[in-house]
Parts: C-alpha cells; sequence; structure tokens
C-alpha cells in the first residue's frame, strides 16, 4: 500500500464553518488524504476561514500568511484556502496572494477532492463556473473534529433574513435547510459514533424549512423527531430568532429534560431606535415579553445573548438602555461586540457612525457590569447538584478534570472544573458545585 499523503487543517469561525471543515477532511480522507497533527509533516495545508467582520478577516489573513511562511521553507507544501473569506474576497485573494495554490469558496465544499487533484496533478484550473449553492446531506463523508462525545448538526445553510449590519445573506446566499429524514439520518450516524451532546446550529433555526414550503415541519417538529429517533442524552439549540421563538417549542423543552432549556438568542440591541435601524423586526418590549415567557414556562432556563456596541447613530442613552436591561434581566451569558463597519452592508453607509475607541469603551463598560451580573448567578449555584457532560483533563490544568453543565454550550460559556471524584470523558455525572468564578465553576463528583 502506499503511504498516504499527509494534510494538516486550519478551520477558523463559528461551529457551521467547523462543519464545511468536516466535510471536506471527510471527503480527502476517501481520496488518500490522512489528517496530522502538525502543518510542518503535511504535503497539503488547508485552511478554511471565516470573513464575515473584520477582526475575523484580520485573523484569517494571518494565519495565511503564516502558512506561507511554512511554504517559504519547504516549496513542496500546497496551501488551500477555503470558506467564507474566499467568497466575499475571492478575486483580491487571488491577486494578493498569489503564492496561495488554490482557493475554494463555500459553494464548492463538494468539489474540494477534484479541485485539489487538479492543483496537485499541476493542470490548469478548470473554467470559472458557478457552483450550485452547497447543502450537506448525510450522504457526505464527514471526520468529526470535536471530541467524539459531542458533535455539531447543521439544519441549514444561508440566511434571509436582512439586518443592516451583516453580510451573511451576500457571503453564504439565501435560507436553504435539508429536508427533516436526512437531519434524522445524520443524527442516528453521529449517534452510532458515541455523541453524547449534538447542537444544532444554523444562522437562524427558527427559520427552519421556511424555504421548504408552508406544509413542511418547522424546528419544533425537527427537535420532536430528533428526540424520537435517537437516544442521544443532550440536544442544544444554538441561534434562536427572538421573535420565532415559540410555545411549542418551549412545550417541548418543560416535556422532555433531553432538548436543554438553553436558549441561544441574538438580541443586539434593546433601544427600539437602534433595532429599527438594524432592521430586526422587534421591539425593547417584544423583548420583555419573550424573556418572560421562557422564565415561566422553564424557570431553570438558561439564556445567553449577543449585543453589539457602537452601532451607528447609537447615543449614550441607548447604552444606558443596555446597562439597565443587564442589570434588570440577569442573563447567564452575554457576549458583548464592538459594531464592525463592514463594506458593502447598508448600515456602512448609515450617518453617525462612531470611533473604534468609542466603540470599545462602550463594550468594556457593558462588559464590567455583565461580568458583576455573571458572577452572582453562579455564586448562587454554590450547592447545587448539576449533571455535567466530562470532556477530559482541562485545559488549564492536567490537575483538574473539566466538564459542561446543562447551561454551557461547548466553546463559547464556561466550564466546570471537577477536582474530586472520578469519571471519564464522555460520561454525565452528577456534581455539586463548590466554588464559583466570573465565568467558570468548580465541583466535586457525587
Amino acid at each position: 500500500m502506499p503511504r498516504k499523503k499527509k494534510l494538516f487543517c486550519v478551520s477558523l469561525g463559528c461551529p457551521k464553518n467547523l462543519v464545511d471543515s468536516e466535510v471536506m477532511l471527510g471527503l480527502l480522507g476517501g481520496a488518500g488524504w490522512e489528517v496530522c497533527g502538525e502543518a510542518e509533516r503535511a504535503a497539503l495545508i488547508l485552511v478554511n476561514t471565516c470573513g464575515f467582520i473584520r477582526s475575523a478577516v484580520e485573523e484569517a489573513v494571518d494565519e495565511i500568511l503564516g502558512v506561507l511562511e511554512l511554504k517559504k521553507k519547504d516549496p513542496g507544501k500546497r496551501v488551500v484556502v477555503a470558506g467564507c473569506l474566499v467568497q466575499r474576497y475571492g478575486e483580491d485573494l487571488r491577486r494578493e496572494l498569489p503564492e496561495v495554490d488554490l482557493f475554494v469558496g463555500t459553494d464548492e465544499v463538494a468539489g474540494i477532492v477534484g479541485l485539489v487533484d487538479r492543483m496537485m496533478s499541476g493542470r490548469a484550473a478548470a473554467p470559472t463556473a458557478t457552483a450550485p449553492p452547497f447543502l450537506m446531506n448525510s450522504a457526505l463523508p464527514r471526520r468529526v473534529a470535536t471530541p467524539p462525545h459531542r458533535a455539531y448538526l447543521k439544519i441549514t445553510e444561508g440566511c434571509s433574513n436582512r439586518c443592516s449590519y451583516c453580510m451573511i445573506p451576500a457571503i453564504r446566499g439565501r435560507l436553504r435547510s435539508r429536508p427533516l429524514a436526512d437531519l434524522v439520518a445524520e443524527a442516528r450516524a453521529l449517534e452510532g459514533r458515541g455523541v453524547r451532546e449534538l447542537t444544532l446550529v444554523g444562522q437562524d433555526l427558527t427559520a427552519y424549512a421556511f424555504d421548504l414550503g408552508k406544509s413542511a415541519p418547522r424546528l419544533p417538529e425537527l427537535v420532536q423527531a430528533l428526540l424520537a429517533g435517537t437516544a442521544i442524552p443532550w440536544l442544544r439549540l444554538l441561534y434562536l430568532y427572538p421573535n420565532r421563538v415559540t410555545d411549542a417549542l418551549l412545550d417541548i423543552m418543560a416535556a422532555d429534560g433531553r432538548l436543554l432549556a438553553y436558549f441561544d438568542i441574538p438580541l443586539q440591541h434593546v433601544s427600539p431606535r437602534i433595532l429599527s435601524a438594524m432592521r430586526r423586526p422587534y421591539a425593547d418590549t417584544d423583548i420583555d415579553a419573550l424573556l418572560a415567557r421562557i422564565r415561566a414556562r422553564l424557570p431553570r432556563a438558561a439564556i445567553r445573548t449577543t449585543l453589539i456596541t457602537g452601532f451607528p447613530g447609537e447615543s449614550e442613552e441607548d447604552v444606558e438602555m443596555l446597562a439597565a436591561f443587564l442589570r434588570e434581566k440577569r442573563l447567564h451569558h452575554v457576549g458583548i461586540f464592538a459594531y464592525s463597519r463592514e463594506e458593502g452592508s447598508e448600515a456602512a453607509s448609515l450617518p453617525g457612525q462612531l470611533p473604534d475607541e468609542e466603540k470599545e469603551e462602550r463594550r468594556r463598560y457593558l462588559m464590567e457590569i455583565q461580568s458583576e451580573v455573571s458572577a452572582g448567578l453562579n455564586r448562587a449555584m454554590v450547592g447545587r447538584v448539576e449533571p455535567v457532560l466530562v470532556e477530559g483533563v482541562s485545559r488549564e490544568t492536567d490537575l483538574l478534570l473539566e466538564g459542561r453543565a446543562r447551561f454551557q454550550a461547548p466553546d463559547i460559556d464556561g466550564v466546570v472544573y471537577i477536582n474530586d471524584g472520578e469519571c471519564r470523558p464522555g460520561e454525565i455525572v452528577e456534581v455539586e458545585i463548590t466554588e464559583a468564578h466570573v465565568y467558570d465553576l468548580v465541583g466535586r463528583v457525587v
């Protein structure tokens, strides 16, 4: 048997992008490529990029430049750059980074093997053609890059919302939903690999199947099918649009604890004036009603949101509305981001653009408030016993184990450090919380 060709992959950005990386790795693996853990040993380096906002673009470019430095030392290496950055800035990248051997857009994921084969054989690139909008399916091979006990299930591609600050529809295209049966088939396959936590992802989960016709099953029906079709202990939902969280979804969560009462709802702001400028179709009163409805039905629900500071025209009064909201609503997890002026977005041409320093100062101010809220909520956890999914040895020190409670999503929220008791990765164990920090908890197995 000939030795397999070595491939190294860097996946940047969100979990949705990670799923694309996993599909490309699965396809390339079937074509004889073997993933290795060191770029220096690889003949092929694949960088799957994010290009959503300026900071992500800068991170991606830095990563590419670093990889190209390796290529200078070893000219035999081949460098492939894929993902959102290519979809958004393809022609500019080809002109500015001629050392990159191949650029692959988000719609060319399924064709990665043919594209790499042509590149490796030295043949000229195929004539440029518009690839059909990509939508993965359960028949595509996938090399899951997360720990074996958890995985992401991407239920949609693209987005048909038209938020004024966002470039996702321009990069990823309109909403495209996978058939319910195909998603259940993939969930079963992941369960067969040992997955204990399945996290559903998409640009907007609550828009699932809006593109498939009025009679198509929606998100509640999909969740019910996944619960009925698998025995996976934890199902988690990321990215719920605020004005489409239905009572039907809340009812399923209340009836079946396997669907975690964890709400990731990107509000972005609470000022009615700013929400209108963002083209978010709800008001502060709608947000209040939504949170009250969730908490009345599911008192122990965890709520996460993201907020944007420094949007064009944002006043100090608008910032104080956010501050009052954080103090009053006491959400478990809040990510706060300074507004990024993205070329091509509607918001980029709005009046009242603020200096970066002012946007960052407002972000820090609000994060200080939220830190106090988070610390208080965590202190209230001390003495409680919570089920925790064990991840393995802590990333901070090999003297501790690390896991996550139901109210902690992977890679974005805090963790539970386990300092007493025996357990293995992938197990769900009862942990008594003994100590609290701003974002993380400490406990012992009971």
